[in-house]
């Protein structure tokens, strides 16, 4: 019955900027860790970026440090993630997840319990 619901992929050119949403329902993510994962063509699931249920803890992969930033809505139950000048390396389709794990870090392994069904994007050079 949980839902995740990715948007806001698309075709960007390198440099540019796009936002992702994930609107999530059927649980309320409030004291909820919120991921979100990438995977590109050939390659395995990577964590990108990962935020505590009050948003005051982050953390992301050492490639996109400084350009991307992820946030939260708790009470919308959403989560983003603004994805600034980014690069052909970037394409790839991007997951929204939960981690209904009760402790108090943010794992950046894919061992959340919902995901989403993935948006695309693509970075052209």
């Amino acid at each position: 019955q949980v839902q995740l619901v990715e948007s806001g992929g698309g075709l960007v050119q390198a440099g540019g900027t796009l936002t992702l949403s994930c609107v999530v329902s059927g649980r309320t993510i409030s004291r909820d860790v919120m991921g979100w994962f990438r995977q590109a063509p050939g390659k395995e699931r990577e964590f990108v970026a990962g935020i505590n249920w009050n948003g005051l803890n982050t953390d992301y992969v050492d490639s996109v440090k400084g350009r991307f930033i992820i946030s939260r809505d708790n009470a919308k139950n959403m989560v983003y993630l603004q994805m600034n000048s980014l690069k052909p390396e970037d394409t790839a389709v991007y997951y929204c997840a939960v981690d209904t794990l009760n402790i108090n870090r943010i794992r950046t392994t894919p061992d959340y319990d919902y995901w989403g069904q993935g948006t695309q994007v693509t970075v052209s050079s």
